[in-house]
C-alpha cells in the first residue's frame, strides 16, 4: 500500500524551500523531471519550472511565491466571521446565546453559525473549524446550579486569603470539613468482562448506609467520625468536640453552608470555645472548592474494592479500616489539594 503524501498547499514556507532545492539537486544528479516530481508528490510542471529558474538564476533565482489555491482560499467563513464566533464561545455558555445546549458540541456550534450569519455548515465542517481554531472535546467539570461566581471569586481572591493570614499571626490549622455517606449497594468502578457480556457482583438486597464527617489538613492530616443516623446538631457537635481533643492547636474550620451548621445551637456552642476554634462559610453550592471532597470521592471509589458487606457493622468497620488507613497515608492526603480546584489552598502554612 503506497503512503499518502500531504498536500503541499498545508506545508510551511520552510518546507516548500527544503523541497525546491531537492529537486533542483536530484535534477543536478540526472534523474528525470518526471521521476523527481513522483518522488516529492509534486508536479512534473513544477519540478520543470523550478529546475529553468535555478539553471537561469541559480538558487537565488528559485521561486519563493507559493502556487495554487491560497491557504484559506474556499472557506465559508470569513476572518472577521471565525473571530466573531470564537469570542461568542470562549465568553458565553450556549444558553446565553440563545442555543439550545448544555455545553458547545459541534451541533451547538452548527446553530450559532446558522442563527448569526444564515450559514447551514456540515458537522463534518464545523469539527474542522473548531480543531483549526484550536479547541478540543473534553470531559466537563460540573458546576452546582445555583452557584454565584462573584462569591467564588470573593472567596479565592479575599476571603480565603485572609483567613490563611490570620491562622499564620494566630498559630491556628485550618481545616476543610464535610459530610458524606457510603451505601450498602452502590459499587463504583469497572471490571473486565469478554465482549459482550457484563460483569456482576453479587448485593445485599437490604440497604443500609453508615455516615462520615471528617477534617482534612494540607499537611496531610485526617480526623474523622462514622455515625449511622442522620446528619443532626448533636452529632455535629460531637465530632466538633472531638477535633479539640485531638488538636492542641486553634482551629480554623472551613466547611459548606450546611443548615446543620449554621444552627443556633452550634454558634452558641462556638462563641463558648472561640478561643479554641472558629469556623468559616464555603461559597454556596461550590463544593469543588472544599479539598475533602475529592477525600469523598476517593472513599467512595475504594470502599467496596474488595467485596459488597452484608451487614450495617460491616460497612462501618470497612469505612473506618479505610480512613484510618488514610491517617497514615499524609502524602494521599495532600494530593487532594493538588485538584485544581483545591490549589488555592494548597500551601502549607508556615
Amino acid at each position: 500500500m503506497a503512503i499518502e503524501l500531504w498536500d503541499t498547499r498545508g506545508l510551511s514556507d520552510e518546507v516548500l524551500e527544503a523541497l525546491r532545492r531537492r529537486a533542483v539537486h536530484a535534477c543536478e544528479l540526472g534523474y528525470s523531471e518526471v521521476e523527481v516530481a513522483e518522488v516529492l508528490g509534486v508536479c512534473r510542471e513544477t519540478v520543470s519550472r523550478w529546475w529553468s529558474a535555478y539553471r537561469q538564476g541559480g538558487g537565488d533565482g528559485l521561486p519563493q511565491e507559493r502556487t495554487g489555491r491560497p491557504r484559506g482560499a474556499g472557506r465559508t467563513l470569513t476572518d472577521a466571521q471565525a473571530r466573531h464566533l470564537q469570542q461568542q464561545i470562549d465568553g458565553h455558555v450556549p444558553e446565553e446565546v440563545g442555543i439550545a445546549s448544555a455545553l458547545w458540541t459541534r451541533r451547538a456550534v452548527q446553530e450559532l453559525i446558522q442563527a448569526t450569519y444564515g450559514i447551514r455548515m456540515p458537522l463534518r465542517t464545523v469539527g474542522a473549524y473548531l480543531r483549526r481554531w484550536g479547541y478540543t472535546p473534553k470531559r466537563p467539570s460540573r458546576r452546582a446550579r445555583g452557584q454565584v461566581p462573584r462569591e467564588v471569586r470573593r472567596w479565592l481572591t479575599d476571603t480565603y486569603p485572609a483567613i490563611a493570614a490570620r491562622a499564620a499571626r494566630e498559630g491556628a490549622v485550618i481545616h476543610w470539613g464535610d459530610e458524606t455517606g457510603v451505601a450498602s449497594n452502590e459499587p463504583r468502578g469497572r471490571g473486565y468482562a469478554r465482549i459482550g457480556d457484563t460483569p456482576v457482583i453479587d448485593v445485599t438486597t437490604d440497604r443500609f448506609r453508615v455516615n462520615l464527617i471528617s477534617a482534612i489538613t494540607n499537611q496531610g492530616k485526617v480526623r474523622f467520625m462514622t455515625y449511622t443516623r442522620t446528619l443532626t446538631t448533636a452529632v455535629f457537635l460531637a465530632f466538633l468536640n472531638r477535633l479539640l481533643q485531638e488538636v492542641p492547636r486553634k482551629i480554623f474550620l472551613i466547611v459548606d453552608p450546611h443548615p446543620v451548621h449554621d444552627a443556633a445551637a452550634v454558634a452558641a456552642w462556638l462563641e463558648q470555645h472561640r478561643a479554641r476554634i472558629e469556623m468559616f462559610s464555603l461559597p454556596r453550592r461550590a463544593p469543588e472548592l472544599n479539598p475533602d471532597e475529592y477525600l469523598n470521592n476517593d472513599l467512595k471509589s475504594h470502599i467496596h474494592a474488595e467485596r459488597m458487606p452484608e451487614t450495617r457493622p460491616e460497612l462501618q468497620s470497612n469505612l473506618q479500616r479505610f480512613m484510618t488507613k488514610l491517617q497514615g497515608l499524609p502524602e494521599r492526603v495532600k494530593s487532594y489539594f493538588q485538584h485544581p480546584k483545591a490549589q488555592y489552598a494548597a500551601t502549607p502554612m508556615v
